[in-house]
């Protein structure tokens, strides 16, 4: 794999361009581990796709967790149930991704309690920008999957110390998933000023 060098605000264009160049709605992921800036990125593309008159609905995946109760039910460490069923993919594709009407969020991780947000409508050139982490191979109905990429000193360097029993979970993905040669933009985010995009 060939990677050029570019800056934060010419990835955020090029990631536009390729939205804008998709008529009708488009769903796209923005895939990361917390220490690459996925919101970052996906926060980005608000404003730019909106002065180009294109609707944008903005969803963070942490915002479908599933309850306390299951997500712990092996233990706030448990390597597998972070994996597999952390994410409420469920109600993420049947909220989010599979109709007219999009649900922003649906749960409040941290006071472990429903936000009550109300749905909002799609239109037909509707955006919908979603991020998170450990998206891809789940077969979620994205049309546009942008995956940011850290080295594996660099995902240890930036993860907080509570959250180290996690760097397992982002190893498996990088083995089972291979996000940085399965996304559709692809990006070396080891030094965040200084971003690498995967060329053809």
């Amino acid at each position: 794999m060939r990677f050029q060098p570019v800056t934060f605000t010419a990835l955020a264009e090029h990631v536009v361009s390729r939205i804008t160049a998709a008529p009708g709605q488009i769903r796209v992921a923005i895939d990361g581990a917390a220490g690459a800036g996925p919101g970052l990125l996906a926060d980005a593309l608000v404003d730019p796709l909106r002065v180009l008159g294109r609707s944008v609905i903005r969803v963070r995946a942490q915002d479908f967790l599933r309850p306390a109760s299951l997500r712990f039910e092996h233990g706030k460490t448990d390597e597998e149930s972070r994996y597999s069923s952390w994410l409420d993919e469920g109600a993420l594709r049947r909220e989010v991704l599979s109709g007219q009407k999009v649900l922003p969020s649906l749960w409040d991780a941290e006071a472990d309690r429903a936000t009550r947000a109300e749905y909002v409508s799609l239109p037909e050139n509707g955006v919908i920008v979603v991020d998170g982490e450990l998206l891809l191979g789940r077969g979620l109905p994205f049309d546009l999957t942008v995956h940011l990429w850290l080295s594996a000193g660099a995902l240890h360097r930036r993860t907080a110390a509570v959250d180290a029993w996690s760097l397992p979970v982002f190893a498996r993905y990088e083995e089972e998933v291979s996000p940085l040669t399965t996304a559709d933009i692809a990006v070396r985010v080891d030094d965040p000023n200084h971003p690498a995009m995967r060329i053809t």
